[in-house]
């Protein structure tokens, strides 16, 4: 197949375009020209992918990116991420991530019309707000509570009307706490990793909180299926891990794989520096139902979070020995 991947150099971006052009497909993807743009994640792939320029805020540009890649499928995962920096720069979340996924189903319908390209939107879990302690289910009404989420859940909605609409080909995966960052130490999971085997302190600040947590394979698993199974057009499906962890229960199975002393773990208090986001919209719980996944696309998991740590401590313990050895 003719595949376009927008945030490529992204996390799992990067791992989904590595896997495609394994399984021998065509793989193009847009990048927005930013001076200093970091392109490691994909340095090993980047004279196997066509790269294509385009600003995902500007609709001709993400239309001429579309009609050069002339794909077959469309996974369209470029968006700003980070949920507590979406309070310092909201406007900015919802043109890169609102309007970002408008342009892209808009120039697919233009250039293509509705039928011919499956396009599988990246959403997030986030979506749901706060709905309680039980695993969350796709028909849950959307209770946004950070102005990421927001932004998502906009394009879902969008995405859903096209589908009811026009019939446009389109399938939404809401994602959530996949681990496995190999590039970006900033998100829990890989913070709590690499301060750890840096012998450093460890902050949690919300220690109660419960996530369910997937590894990397398993949530790119999840795109190759979504973007084959034709009678999943216009559905929405979590994928994530449905076993919940509190975030004190996961710092620990850390520090346990790390051989690091639990008591320098400082429970209830962020890092220094870390970007504040209200107390109201901090999700307690956000654990996801995947059954629906497992039964219309055929996805399950098959790499237990426990594994998934090991995996991602070994990866980070060797690029440590690495960079002190360039260091000598």
């Amino acid at each position: 197949m003719r595949i376009l991947v927008t945030g490529v150099t992204g996390f799992i971006g990067s791992v989904l375009a590595r896997t495609l052009l394994r399984e021998g497909h065509e793989v193009s993807a847009i990048v927005r020209h930013v001076t200093g743009r970091d392109f490691r994640p994909i340095e090993d792939i980047r004279r196997e992918l066509a790269l294509l320029t385009c600003d995902i805020t500007s609709y001709s540009s993400v239309r001429n990116a579309l009609r050069s890649a002339e794909p077959d499928a469309v996974l369209h995962l470029a968006a700003l991420s980070p949920v507590r920096l979406s309070f310092e720069h909201p406007l900015d979340y919802q043109q890169q991530n609102y309007l970002g996924t408008v342009h892209v189903a808009e120039g697919l319908m233009d250039l293509y019309g509705p039928h011919q390209v499956r396009l599988v939107s990246a959403s997030t879990a986030e979506v749901y707000g706060i709905q309680g302690y039980k695993p969350f289910v796709e028909s849950l009404p959307l209770s946004p509570s950070s102005p990421y989420a927001v932004s998502k859940a906009a394009a879902d909605m969008y995405l859903r009307m096209l589908h009811t609409v026009h019939g446009f080909n389109c399938l939404i995966l809401r994602n959530a706490n996949t681990f496995g960052r190999k590039h970006d130490s900033g998100f829990f999971t890989e913070y709590v990793i690499t301060a750890m085997l840096r012998n450093e302190d460890v902050y949690v600040g919300a220690p109660e909180s419960i996530r369910g947590y997937s590894y990397v394979e398993d949530h790119v698993k999840a795109y190759e299926l979504a973007m084959v199974v034709r009678e999943a057009a216009g559905e929405v499906f979590n994928i994530g891990g449905s076993i919940g962890y509190t975030n004190r229960e996961w710092a620990l199975k850390i520090a346990e794989i790390c051989d690091y002393d639990p008591h320098r773990i400082h429970f209830g208090q962020y890092p220094p520096g870390y970007p504040s986001r209200p107390l109201a919209s901090d999700q307690p719980y956000l654990v996801l139902d995947t059954s629906k996944a497992a039964r219309e696309l055929g996805w399950t998991p098959s790499v237990q979070p426990e594994e998934g740590l090991r995996r991602t401590v070994e990866y980070w313990r060797a690029a440590s020995r690495t960079d002190a050895l360039q260091q000598q």
